[in-house]
């Protein structure tokens, strides 16, 4: 079992990202002590979307095909409509997703995020929550969905909006501490 100080902890996204839900994940996990990495498609930093319009860059450490899914504990995909929808092109973060989920890592999703579940077909019979406008592709994609703030099925968890955040990240350190999550695949 990890402790969150001694976590690794990626980030993966791209352009358009709703900026709270890169940045209040990365900073609170970086504040109780984790190495937080942020990964993008091309290794270069992405601009965030902030209340109608573009927000603040984001430093990006590495392109996604340089994760090493062993490295990390967790694998967080912050939402926005924008991001999730170009992210699920590119088919090494839609491996990464896989990867981590095979392996038993925590993965967490926010907001639109759950697109990339459901583009790595991750989340037949799961517990899982989203912003109201795609849980009907989460539903037929084979989720059990919820409307709550934070659903968490083995290891895999989901939030709703940026008013969930204290709820998505205290649970994203809950799970991390709990370890290796054994799971079947979806």
């Amino acid at each position: 079992m990890p402790e969150i100080a001694n976590a690794k902890i990626l980030i993966m996204s791209t352009n358009g990202f709703e900026q709270s839900e890169l940045e209040v994940p990365r900073d609170k996990l970086a504040a109780a002590g984790a190495t937080v990495h942020v990964a993008s498609p091309d290794g270069k930093d992405i601009r965030g979307w902030d209340g109608g319009d573009w927000g603040e860059t984001a430093k990006v450490d590495m392109a996604i095909s340089d994760a090493n899914v062993s490295d990390y504990d967790a694998l967080v995909l912050p939402g926005g409509q924008i991001n999730p929808d170009i992210l699920r092109t590119e088919p090494d973060a839609v491996n990464r997703v896989k990867e981590f989920v095979k392996a038993g890592k925590v993965v967490a999703a926010i907001c639109h995020g759950p697109w990339m579940l459901i583009e790595a077909d991750v989340v037949k019979g799961r517990e899982m929550t989203s912003y109201p406008s795609i849980r009907t592709d989460l539903k037929n994609a084979g989720a059990n969905v919820v409307d709550k703030s934070v659903a968490v099925d083995n290891g895999i968890i989901t939030s709703r909006n940026p008013d969930d955040l204290n709820d998505f990240v205290a649970k994203i350190i809950e799970e991390v501490q709990e370890g290796r999550h054994e799971r079947p695949a979806a």
